[in-house]
């Protein structure tokens, strides 16, 4: 059984083509994590049948942490954006490798397909690039994306113990699955540009702060 989880901040024109493009008969439950909008996000959601619970603190990694605080006792839990740059439908490909037991730790990567790879913004393939040399350098483990959408067996996410509250979720997470021994899994998924302006690689601001964060957090992952 497989639990969506979807953060979401400020995502009414894109939350509801992301729910509805769920397999919906392949999916357990449905969480959305209103991240602190201002907007009608959460009303949006539940019209389109997802449950929707609050999380007060600002951060994307707060959000996933919240989501999983609430999942019911799932297989497999999958983390995908309320932006609709993903495409939800992949889930199917994404969990497989799971469902036939080859892998613990299924990463969607934008960078295989030249479309999905040209749809990032410029800093967010650079920022990618840096951080998955740190990795293959520090880790012995070569990924080639950070990427969001991505699913992991329910076991095996608590036994790596997330606990990052922001930018420095999505490599705490592969970096984990490393040190943890998991079986991970790569593949391709299409990737197009968001609905609206991205929280994070969106501003020179919020550029700045995820690749410092991210810096960070694989420095301490290894000293930890």
């Amino acid at each position: 059984m497989i639990s969506v989880i979807i953060p979401a901040f400020n995502e009414e024109r894109s939350i509801g083509l992301v729910i509805k493009s769920l397999p919906q008969n392949k999916i357990k439950e449905i969480i959305v994590v209103n991240n602190g909008s201002t907007d009608k996000t959460a009303y949006i959601a539940k019209k389109y049948g997802a449950r929707v619970v609050d999380e007060a603190y600002r951060g994307y990694g707060a959000a996933c942490l919240k989501g999983i605080s609430e999942v019911n006792d799932p297989e497999i839990v999958v983390f995908v954006d309320g932006d609709f740059s993903d495409f939800p439908e992949e889930i199917e490909s994404l969990v497989k490798p799971i469902i036939e037991n080859r892998a613990d730790f299924v990463l969607g990567s934008r960078m295989i397909f030249p479309e999905s790879r040209a749809a990032l913004l410029p800093q967010a393939r650079y920022g990618n690039l840096l951080a998955v040399f740190l990795i293959r350098f520090f880790f012995r483990h070569q990924f080639t994306d950070l990427g969001p959408f991505r699913a992991i067996r329910y076991k095996s996410l608590e036994e790596i113990h997330m606990v990052d509250k922001n930018f420095g979720w999505t490599v705490e997470m592969q970096i984990k699955a490393v040190k943890h021994g998991l079986r991970i899994m790569e593949i391709p998924v299409h990737y197009r540009k968001r609905i609206g302006v991205s929280k994070i690689t969106g501003t020179i601001s919020g550029t700045f702060k995820a690749g410092i964060k991210i810096i960070f957090t694989i420095f301490k992952c290894l000293l930890t």
